[in-house]
């Protein structure tokens, strides 16, 4: 059943909404990282402190998007499920930090995101209970 359900458009979606999620939120780790001043905001300087906090993101975030991709690589429908709504929530998260900052691009762009991914996990997730319960 899991091939099948594999196959199916909701899991392509889920697969390519969510691996599309991860790169870009691991995009941005990395970029902070390597060159802060690209994350920051205009009339900000990178200081050690950004630097850390740019390191704490991407051991978070670059992490989650390779289990991502090697799940989706692998077809798994339940991990993708599980792993989807995880970066919808840090997606959510993003938004809120968005609003805190006053800053209507940190907070829609999440909040798009978040919402195509919740959307898509939740056809997958009704998808896959259909196809176990035949």
């Amino acid at each position: 059943m899991q091939k099948f359900i594999s196959r199916s458009k909701e899991w392509r979606q889920a697969a390519w909404i969510t691996s599309t999620n991860v790169l870009i939120a691991g995009g941005f780790s990395i970029a902070g990282v390597i060159r802060p001043q690209a994350v920051l905001p205009l009339d900000s300087a990178p200081t050690p402190g950004s630097f850390a906090f740019a390191m704490y993101a991407a051991a978070r975030s670059v992490p989650l998007m390779l289990i991502v991709l090697a799940t989706v690589y692998q077809r798994r429908v339940q991990p993708l499920v599980v792993l989807g709504f995880l970066a919808g929530v840090i997606q959510a998260c993003d938004c809120v930090i968005g609003v805190i900052e006053r800053d209507p691009g940190k907070a829609v762009g999440p909040l798009v995101i978040a919402a195509l991914q919740f959307y898509v996990v939740f056809i997958l997730n009704k998808s896959a209970q259909g196809h176990v319960s035949t």
